[in-house]
């Protein structure tokens, strides 16, 4: 598929000229959940509008890009899951391929003493232990790292994929500057790119996943926003992979590590 084969499925939003407070203190007076810090949702921001025709006329307008599958395979609907999830605010997720549960602990920094069962009772913490939850899904070994990214950097995403072997990390960071879909192969750091501005990429080949970005109705060449980033990068990994993840493969007990000493 080519740039010239498809037109970008584009949405319209109102930006409020108002103070995030205002919003914020409007969204959860009437049920919506909203973090402290960080992007409103685009959705939130149109029932405030909805809630309030009077200020409409002094909104200015914005459009962004809508990921969608283009192509048979994995699409971001796939996802709708992920924002009600549990997840959280703070995640990140690795799809390996060629280790085993226990190795990919290892390299993302768990001793085996740390390895163990994990319970819905675990979770990371500021001052606490981090905790990564482990799963084999076909060729794959998923790893989920509970509010922490250290396994989407490349210290850690290359030596996963060393040996011949295979990396997609997925990291939702919603009170950081970006989020990432980063992808390493044999040890080498391809690609590291920002689902919410997919031009902005880096890595030794930073193109190597344009084919996938088209086939969900991305322009890999053009400077726009989408506004749907996660379930867009999940899509791109499962269409890398293979893998399709479910809320069932959250369910716990199962294998992980809580690693002392995490940053945050």
């Amino acid at each position: 598929m080519s740039d010239a084969d498809f037109t970008p499925l584009r949405v319209t939003y109102r930006a409020p000229q108002l103070d995030r407070s205002q919003i914020r203190d409007w969204a959860r007076a009437n049920g919506y959940l909203v973090s402290e810090r960080g992007r409103i949702a685009p959705e939130i921001t149109e029932a405030f509008f909805a809630a309030h025709p009077e200020i409409l006329e002094q909104a200015s307008t914005f459009e962004m890009v809508h990921a969608t599958a283009r192509t048979p395979g994995a699409s971001p609907e796939d996802y709708g899951w992920e924002k009600g999830s549990g997840l959280g605010d703070i995640y990140t997720i690795v799809f390996v391929r060629g280790l085993d549960e226990h190795e990919v602990l290892r390299r993302i920094g768990a001793a085996d003493e740390d390895i163990r069962l994990i319970t819905d009772e675990d979770y990371s913490q500021p001052e606490g232990p981090e905790i990564i939850t482990v799963r084999r899904i076909e060729n794959w070994t998923i790893a989920i790292e509970d509010c922490g990214w250290r396994a989407s950097h490349m210290e850690a995403l290359c030596p996963l994929s060393r040996d011949g072997g295979q990396a997609v990390a997925v990291m939702r960071h919603d009170y950081a500057a970006r989020h990432r879909l980063a992808y390493a192969v044999d040890g080498e750091y391809l690609t590291d790119i920002d689902p919410t501005f997919p031009i902005e990429r880096r890595g030794t080949d930073p193109d190597r996943l344009n084919r996938y970005l088209r086939e969900l109705g991305i322009d890999p060449a053009a400077s726009d926003s989408i506004d749907n980033p996660i379930p867009a990068a999940l899509a791109l990994a499962s269409r890398i992979t293979g893998v399709r993840l479910t809320p069932q493969h959250l369910r716990r007990p199962i294998l992980g590590a809580a690693i002392p000493g995490a940053y945050f």
